[in-house]
């Protein structure tokens, strides 16, 4: 398989998932610029927003919203979030299967976020998986209520 999300979807590659369902994922970035960043990715391979449907972006922003909260109200204690969709190699896309960064950002993080920019990692993966899906979980069940 060509496409590293195409693998990922198809479990065929490993990844820390963050949330799924019938029709979209979210995994944590291998390489990210904060702690939570996560990407929110369509099962359904398409490769960049010329060729994705409406309906597609649409959820793909209605989950990274939920993400978001869950950067906000979890462990991350993040203060606002960058959400961003690079369409295109000139737009840095350099994975051609659409997804949506959700970028956690702390009040004066101009620095430490610049330097993520350049190191690109977090230390404990595993332990930021487990808070943004106990805050996911927390936010279906308030949702719920």
């Amino acid at each position: 398989m060509s496409c590293v999300f195409c693998a990922i979807v198809a479990d065929e590659a490993p990844a820390i998932r963050i949330w799924e369902d019938d029709d979209y994922l979210a995994v944590l970035d291998i390489r990210p610029f904060t702690r939570g960043h996560t990407l929110v990715i369509p099962k359904r391979h398409t490769v960049d927003l010329t060729d994705t449907p409406a309906e597609t972006v649409a959820q793909m922003t209605a989950i990274g919203q939920r993400i978001a909260k869950a950067a906000r109200t979890s462990g991350l204690h993040a203060d606002g979030n960058n959400i961003a969709i690079n369409d295109g190699k000139a737009a840095f896309q350099t994975v051609f299967h659409i997804h949506l960064h959700v970028v956690p950002r702390r009040d004066g993080d101009k620095f430490s976020f610049a330097k993520g920019m350049l190191l690109r990692r977090d230390p404990d993966r595993e332990e930021t998986g487990r808070i943004l899906r106990e805050a996911l979980a927390r936010i279906d069940v308030a949702e719920k209520d």
